[in-house]
């Protein structure tokens, strides 16, 4: 029996939502998020001069990932056939911004996916400046994370 007020539980419990009666469309959905980085660590990273290697490619990867095993991590999550991946950066002075764009043919949405790809390519970045990033104290002064966000969501009827 399904509880009216909230879609994922029932009197039982929890239950993944139904959505096969749902039509397929095109879907896509775009997420950002930013991490503030000290002037010097940014640089280094644009001069690929750190130790642990290209940190934008590693970023990459790991948010093509994170996009791909979304429902593995994000319980009641449904795993969706998803047909594409882009992820971008934007570097700037004090800050670098995640963009990752996902593409599916399905019957919900991939906002989801969007989301963990920004949340794991921003998370990649800071595993891999955090020696650099510290100040004497062994503190991370100006190293945070903000602003995940869905900035785009979209849907059309397959033809």
């Amino acid at each position: 029996m399904k509880n009216k007020d909230f879609t994922h539980l029932t009197t039982d419990g929890v239950h993944m939502v139904e959505v096969g009666d749902k039509p397929s469309l095109k879907r896509s959905a775009v997420a950002s998020g930013k991490i503030f980085l000290k002037k010097k660590t940014i640089d280094l990273i644009e001069n690929s001069a750190l130790e642990k290697g290209n940190v934008l490619t590693t970023s990459q990867i790991a948010a093509i990932n994170a996009v791909k095993s979304t429902s593995s991590i994000i319980p009641l999550c449904h795993p969706l056939p998803v047909t594409g991946i882009e992820v971008s950066f934007k570097v700037l002075n004090d800050h670098i911004k995640v963009i990752v764009s996902v593409n599916s043919a399905g019957k919900t949405g991939v906002e989801m996916e969007a989301l963990t790809g920004v949340s794991v390519g921003l998370l990649t970045i800071w595993d891999m400046v955090k020696s650099v990033e510290k100040d004497v104290d062994g503190q991370y002064p100006s190293t945070s994370i903000k602003d995940i966000r869905v900035v785009e969501k979209n849907k059309e009827e397959i033809l």
